[in-house]
């Protein structure tokens, strides 16, 4: 890896505690070079997050219960960057009906990445709120 090369990107690792700054880059051949890290851990996300890099989504869907009218949402798994401003607009503009249970997919396998979107908290629907009060 030169240090003319344009390809070359500094990033903070995130995979342990020690917060290394990687530099990273293709050499001659194409090969991924990582430069900074202090453990294994560090060569392997800067490979990822150079090649592909992905984040976990999380956010709130919109329920049609007014006592509880946000629902917690997660991805599954880290998602591509590049997917994820189309991914938030479509669970913003969602309305999920209850009840919903933790762990119940509310979108499966977006624009077909594997990747789904689970609810992190369990609503019970509107007749077991009226019940309640």
């Amino acid at each position: 890896m030169s240090a003319s090369n344009s390809k070359t990107k500094e990033m903070i690792c995130i995979s342990c505690p020690l917060g290394c700054r990687l530099s990273v880059g293709e050499d001659q051949d194409g090969a991924i070079v990582v430069k900074g890290n202090k453990c294994a851990r560090g060569t392997v996300y800067g490979q990822e997050e150079y090649l592909a890099p992905k984040r976990m989504v999380t956010c709130t869907c919109r329920t049609d219960c007014e006592k509880f009218p946000r629902l917690p949402v997660r991805t599954s798994e880290a998602i591509a960057i590049e997917l994820i401003p189309d991914l938030l607009r479509e669970l913003y503009a969602m309305t999920l009906p209850l009840p919903v249970k933790r762990g119940q997919r509310v979108l499966q396998n977006y624009r077909d990445s594997g990747i789904d979107v689970i609810a992190t908290l369990t609503l019970a629907d509107h007749a077991t709120h009226a019940a309640k009060r």
